[in-house]
């Protein structure tokens, strides 16, 4: 039955996907500052910069973020990854970056350090530094985690990682979806989404598909990818159902 119920789905999501396009375009100006704020910063920024002493800085390559993102954590994801590309060690700085916030995971008090904002900055500045050089880290990513903590952001790490780890997968071509049942999807529906989303997506790029696991949907399929969410689920359906109920009926 609940197979039935995620099949069912997937010729919806077709449909809906049919009449739907994708696009991306340049990052938003706002990210701009910030990576100037670790890769060359200067003290005409009062937000991010940082004082020490830079060399006038030559004309500015333009890089644009292969995907925008918006609010406080798309801003900072896309200027360690625009600081990253000027530098050429986008894929040196992807590791690191997310390596250091994997380790904070593990580590409770690694974590609590990084949140606990009544730690002072210049103990966090310390730290972070220390931690950076001992790994060997680039200059990019260690002026970011600094950058981080100077400006009282570090509790929003995990966040940042998520959308950086968003833009290099688009930078690669590849392309996350987040698929909610309320079982796994067996292999032939999976290689149906799969190739569904791939006709959406078009040829250059890959797809990666994420299984979610939640029972209260009751059924269907939730599928969330390119900052889009398409919710075919049973419980979405019998809350619209019970909406249409409630209208009142009027009569001609």
């Amino acid at each position: 039955m609940a197979a039935g119920r995620l099949r069912s789905g997937i010729p919806l999501l077709r449909k809906i996907l049919a009449a739907d396009s994708i696009s991306s375009s340049s990052s938003a100006q706002r990210s701009t500052s910030l990576q100037r704020a670790f890769l060359a910063p200067t003290a005409t920024n009062t937000e991010f910069a940082r004082s020490y002493a830079a060399a006038a800085a030559p004309k500015e390559e333009k890089i644009k973020v292969p995907v925008t993102l918006f609010g406080l954590s798309g801003n900072y994801a896309s200027a360690l990854y625009i600081a990253a590309v000027k530098a050429k060690a986008l894929e040196k700085v992807e590791s690191e970056f997310l390596d250091l916030v994997e380790a904070s995971r593990s580590s409770p008090k690694f974590s609590q350090f990084m949140k606990d904002l009544s730690v002072p900055t210049d103990i966090r500045v310390k730290a972070l530094t220390e931690i950076a050089s001992q790994a060997n880290f680039s200059e990019i990513t260690k002026n970011f985690l600094v950058v981080l903590a100077e400006n009282g952001r570090l509790a929003q790490i995990e966040n940042i990682a998520r959308r950086f780890k968003e833009i290099t997968m688009a930078h690669k071509g590849e392309v996350k979806a987040i698929v909610t049942t309320v079982i796994p999807l067996p292999p032939a529906e999976e290689k149906e989404l799969r190739e569904t989303l791939q006709e959406v997506i078009g040829e250059g790029k890959k797809v990666h598909i994420e299984q979610k696991i939640d029972p209260s949907i009751l059924g269907g399929l939730v599928v969330e990818f390119s900052q889009k969410v398409f919710d075919m689920s049973i419980k979405t359906r019998a809350r619209q159902m019970e909406r249409f109920l409630r209208e009142p009926i009027h009569s001609t």
